[in-house]
């Protein structure tokens, strides 16, 4: 019972076997009597410092100091003293002696004179570094003395501790004690264990032990004393050896040098005031002190005031110590952003700092503030992270991204503000390769789709641009599915010319992802027309492409042609140049790997067109019927434009040629250079518009100008014929006799109005129609009907 009530007032704990904390190795040096050791948490393995004192006996000095400053440290309470996490005192036995020992847990920290070593900082960076320490340390001090009126009683070097984050903190209360100078009976110690205090530490009242003259002096005066001795420590590089030594003031600087001689005051009552010293704006006014201070107290400044200091911080950072700023105000900033008294600004310092850590340290440091920040209802600190990405997209996991990240980045695709949805989707190229293939089908291409039709053109056009950098990590069906309808139905038909540009050059960087059918029935049709595109920019990529994908077509060809000639045996006709086509578009080639199975698996028609185009100029009997296959199949898809996706393969192409070339569905049939005789109709059209135009209109000859044409075509040209065909023109009216006269006179002047023909107001009457001037082109269908409408008007 004894022992469990000793540790219940001794400490809180019950022995060494039950402290959840792992002992590690000792640091070199430590106040008075006591062993600093390095520690761990059973738990979590969080860092923590072990104090541990031994004495022989229960009623050893040393060990009630020690217990003394035990419970001091658990009850005293301040940002700059010593943070009390556990204590426990353990007594074993080895054979007839005894052995007690005290021990501390405390938030990890080391002894200062270590870490001044460590830091080497010289100059002004290692005197703006003391002015801080100095005044975190004065600060607790002034709390000691002044508020709860106590005495520390031994201030000095080694009765500061430094934190992780760079933070100096007072310990060692051994010896503190209530300041009784109220008690004017009291004649006894007013310090009980003041003989732990080394006597070079001792003001003159203290060496002679005139308790009475303490006590009628100021609470302050044995600790100003102390921090006096402090401050001697700390420019002079070595410890205090003898009293005298503090009147060597060479290291002092003369910003300080008064106030450090008043606080060594031979005469207690005219020592300064620990909380005086705090108000020498000389001295600690600087960057780093001020910038600290402001951090401290952030929550207490107005917006403006914030926004001002946290524009200029990221420059102020590069003047102070990179140690200091990475372990001291880095931490404090990201706190102030996670806990939301920071505004948007300070996320820029946040990653600037950031920057200047090692990737491990700023996943464990930075990453994790980042991370909350995303769930934030702060618009600019949404903006903030989203124009940032790129610096810390990288180090983010895949599983963060995709299950903390996206969820919060997405409610912007549909954010009011347009340049919000237009980070947001930037972002996505940073963000898109960390997304799981579900999160990328199933949720963000249904936001690029609604973003390709958005209000605004710069956000479909790089809607677009997104699409084709991120097709990659998107599956082959997905692809499949998807970027030919958005790069052609959608991109290249955009009212916006730069939205056209970039489809064409998304499909262009997307290429390999196409097989020769897709590239020849649904990219060709569409691209080509851009080729006469209102945009320059526009007509020139458009170009490109179309040489990029006809290449591509013929290199995939080439490859098919050669794997039948190895197959059969046979030796390639002309294998040095399909070598150096190869070496040539080598780049091409290693992206068309992706398309030698569909190219060999429609080897029944690209085979055809390359030999057609292959034996075209053979002989001359054969290339009519070459070229106007080839023509009809490729303008087939032309006019299929408007709907590429109607047209699926080459099965319903090759169907209309079989048909014939006058079919209408084609839409080919007007074709100049291929038909080898012109029909009966075009021959009469085309020998009306030669007849002078002193020859007056004849209804009656209408009905013989079948016949008449029909022995007039022979003697004319295939391109005569045709191009004549083209420039039937239409009637607008039905007076026959003045609008045909009218029209020959036109047709000879300026032949080109004749093209201009429009197409007919009224239905098409064989016996009324006439020849009237329009103002419009003709489309080539309606000449069709012309044709028709004329053979049956005879």
């Amino acid at each position: 019972m004894f022992n469990f009530l000793k540790g219940v007032v001794g400490g809180s704990g019950t022995g060494l076997k039950d402290l959840p904390y792992n002992i590690g190795d000792p640091y070199p040096s430590a106040w008075g009597s006591w062993v600093h050791y390095r520690g761990t948490s059973k738990d979590d393995g969080s860092q923590v410092s072990i104090f541990a004192l031994s004495g022989n006996n229960a009623q050893d000095g040393h060990l009630a100091a020690g217990r003394n400053g035990v419970k001091r440290l658990r009850t005293v309470r301040h940002p700059n003293i010593l943070s009390f996490l556990h204590s426990t005192e353990v007594e074993t036995h080895d054979g007839s002696t005894s052995k007690v020992t005290i021990y501390i847990v405390t938030e990890p920290v080391m002894p200062l004179s270590d870490k001044i070593k460590e830091l080497g900082l010289k100059a002004t960076q290692r005197d703006e570094y003391f002015a801080l320490g100095l005044h975190q340390i004065t600060k607790a001090v002034s709390f000691l003395n002044n508020d709860c009126k106590l005495v520390h009683g031994n201030v000095c070097l080694a009765s500061v501790v430094v934190t992780p984050t760079l933070d100096w903190k007072l310990h060692a209360f051994d010896v503190l004690s209530e300041f009784d100078g109220s008690n004017g009976s009291a004649s006894g110690p007013m310090l009980p264990f003041e003989w732990l205090v080394g006597t070079q530490y001792k003001p003159m009242e203290m060496v002679k032990s005139d308790w009475v003259a303490i006590r009628k002096s100021p609470p302050w005066a044995i600790d100003s004393w102390g921090l006096g001795c402090l401050i001697y420590e700390l420019f002079s590089g070595s410890k205090l050896g003898k009293t005298e030594e503090l009147r060597n003031t060479v290291g002092i600087p003369k910003s300080l040098l008064p106030d450090y001689q008043r606080l060594l005051s031979s005469m207690p009552s005219r020592r300064l005031n620990t909380s005086k010293l705090l108000e020498n704006g000389e001295y600690f006014q600087n960057k780093l002190v001020d910038t600290v201070h402001f951090m401290d107290i952030l929550n207490l400044k107005d917006s403006v005031e914030k926004d001002t200091f946290f524009r200029k911080l990221p420059n102020v950072a590069e003047q102070l110590p990179r140690e200091i700023v990475l372990k001291k105000l880095l931490p404090l900033l990201a706190s102030s952003l996670e806990f939301g008294s920071a505004v948007a600004p300070a996320l820029t310092a946040l990653l600037k700092m950031g920057s200047w850590l090692s990737t491990e340290d700023f996943k464990v440091k930075v990453l994790p503030t980042i991370v909350k920040l995303f769930a934030s209802n702060d618009r600019a600190i949404r903006v903030s992270l989203l124009q940032h990405v790129d610096q810390f997209g990288e180090s983010m996991s895949e599983k963060i991204v995709d299950e903390q990240v996206y969820p919060h980045v997405a409610t912007g695709f549909a954010d009011t503000s347009a340049f919000l949805r237009e980070l947001t989707l930037k972002s996505m190229l940073v963000l898109a390769p960390k997304l799981s293939q579900r999160t990328l089908s199933g949720s963000l291409l249904k936001y690029l789709s609604k973003l390709q039709v958005d209000e605004e053109p710069a956000i479909r056009t790089n809607t677009t641009i997104l699409l084709g950098n991120i097709a990659t990590y998107l599956n082959e069906g997905t692809r499949k599915r998807v970027l030919i309808n958005a790069f052609t139905v959608r991109a290249l038909r955009d009212t916006f010319p730069p939205a056209r540009g970039a489809g064409i050059v998304a499909l262009c960087a997307t290429s390999t992802t196409y097989d020769d059918t897709e590239i020849a029935t649904k990219i060709l049709p569409n691209v080509v027309v851009l080729t006469i595109d209102q945009d320059s920019e526009v007509r020139s990529k458009a170009f490109q492409a179309v040489e990029q994908f006809l290449q591509i077509l013929k290199q995939n060809y080439e490859k098919t042609n050669a794997g039948e000639t190895i197959v059969t045996g046979g030796v390639s006709a002309i294998p040095e140049t399909a070598g150096l086509i190869g070496w040539a578009m080598s780049s091409l080639t290693i992206k068309g790997k992706p398309l030698d199975q569909p190219a060999l698996a429609s080897s029944s028609s690209a085979p055809s067109l390359a030999a057609a185009a292959s034996n075209a100029p053979s002989t001359a009997a054969e290339a009519p019927s070459v070229r106007a296959s080839h023509h009809t199949r490729s303008n087939s898809d032309f006019t299929d434009q408007p709907a590429p996706s109607s047209t699926d393969g080459w099965e319903d192409t090759e169907n209309g040629i079989s048909e014939g070339h006058d079919s209408d569905n084609d839409g080919w049939d007007l074709d100049p250079i291929d038909e080898p005789k012109p029909s009966p109709a075009l021959s009469n059209i085309q020998a009306a518009q030669k007849r002078p135009v002193s020859q007056p209109s004849r209804p009656a000859a209408t009905s013989s100008r079948p016949k008449i044409s029909t022995a007039k075509a022979a003697a004319k040209s295939e391109d005569d014929d045709l191009w004549g065909s083209l420039a039937a023109p239409q009637p607008a009216t039905t007076s026959r006799p003045l609008n045909l006269k009218k029209k020959v006179q036109s047709d000879d002047d300026d032949p080109w109005a004749a093209i201009a023909a429009p197409p007919p107001s009224t239905r098409a009457k064989p016996l009324t129609s006439g020849r009237g001037r329009a103002a419009k082109p003709a489309v080539p269908k309606l000449g069709a009907q012309r044709i028709n409408r004329t053979s049956s008007g005879m």
